[in-house]
């Protein structure tokens, strides 16, 4: 458990907050070695297109692991309590990364449900059980059907919608991998906006439940903080000050126009990663969680630091084949804290 300590304007008056980091990673293709014939899995074989063998594997689940030992570790000196991710295959992918040396003594449970995705890929979430202890975990399954083939269903993720006990607090995370821009940005936006609908409809739903629900998204979300999906559907805010109490507010907006991103693309940056929060996570009360800052985490040895794609992720596969990188995303995390006494 980490303890912060801060000074008021008061000399003589201090107050103890608790801290903890809440992260998100697109992992780019945790796939493991063997060939699945239900999904479309064949790249990621040993006799496949990208020659994905164990010792391959084996060093990607080390440095994943080893990506999110380090998160919001600056500041904390400890680990995530809750992550959430995409592009994994399987559970058993999630057992090796949990059970990696870098992981393995922080006790990191599960909660992963097998989505419809036609590449297998999946979102999940891990979570320190000292610190989170969950309740509940479905999938909301996302429906989507082709724009030019009303009859043809688009197979895509479901969104993960876990509640649980943080330090003995209830917060409800949702885990997110909305459809991509395969065939252009204008053309596909249906399909993200159709996701941006669902997320709506699962926060609505928890705050009908309970209007004090306390409700974080996460996710590789295909867009920006500024797309219609966004800033139309889901009415996201990027000030914290005169939110609304049914408001969500994304301090990603803000890290965009500074020109922040966690992923680069034609020598442009996007922030396709984000988290954002009901707006009693961030009204300053001196009870219960509340956001304290957001950021991305892009540590040196992430950053491809030669070539056309200096200053890009260091990933796994590039446009040459296999790089032995880390991901084509960067993590990005918040940090929450609490007053643990009275000034």
């Amino acid at each position: 458990m980490v303890f912060l300590l801060f000074f008021t304007s008061r000399a003589q008056e201090k107050r103890d907050y608790q801290i903890q980091t809440i992260a998100f990673y697109n992992v780019e293709n945790l796939f493991d070695t063997i060939d699945n014939p239900e999904t479309f899995d064949d790249d990621r074989t040993e006799s496949g297109k990208d020659v994905w063998n164990t010792e391959k594997y084996d060093l990607k689940i080390a440095n994943i692991s080893k990506v999110i030992s380090e998160i919001g570790a600056d500041l904390t000196k400890s680990l995530p309590a809750v992550i959430g991710l995409c592009e994994v295959e399987n559970r058993d992918v999630l057992e090796d990364l949990v059970n990696h040396p870098n992981l393995s003594k922080y006790s990191y449970g599960i909660l992963h449900h097998d989505s419809p995705d036609e590449r297998g890929v999946d979102v999940a979430l891990i979570y320190r059980r000292e610190l989170f202890q969950p309740l509940d975990s479905k999938a909301r399954k996302l429906v989507i059907y082709e724009s030019d083939n009303p009859s043809k269903r688009d197979y895509t993720r479901d969104q993960l919608v876990v509640t649980g006990l943080l330090n003995k607090e209830e917060i409800h995370f949702i885990v997110n991998h909305w459809p991509s821009r395969g065939g252009g940005e204008a053309r596909s936006a249906y399909k993200r906006e159709k996701a941006a609908f669902l997320n709506k409809r699962i926060i609505d739903s928890l705050q009908r439940l309970n209007p004090d629900s306390k409700i974080i998204s996460m996710g590789d979300f295909n867009d920006d903080p500024t797309n219609k999906s966004f800033k139309k559907i889901l009415n996201t805010k990027e000030n914290k000050e005169g939110l609304e109490p049914s408001a969500l507010f994304n301090p990603m907006e803000k890290m965009l126009k500074s020109g922040k991103g966690s992923l680069a693309y034609r020598d442009s940056w996007n922030l396709f990663d984000q988290i954002f929060m009901t707006a009693n996570l961030v009204s300053n009360k001196d009870s219960g969680f509340q956001f304290y800052k957001a950021g991305i985490f892009n540590a040196t040895y992430l950053i491809t630091n030669a070539g056309q794609f200096k200053g890009y992720p260091a990933r796994t596969y590039g446009y040459s084949g296999y790089e032995g990188g880390y991901s084509d995303h960067f993590p990005v995390y918040i940090y929450l804290i609490r007053t643990t006494n009275n000034p």
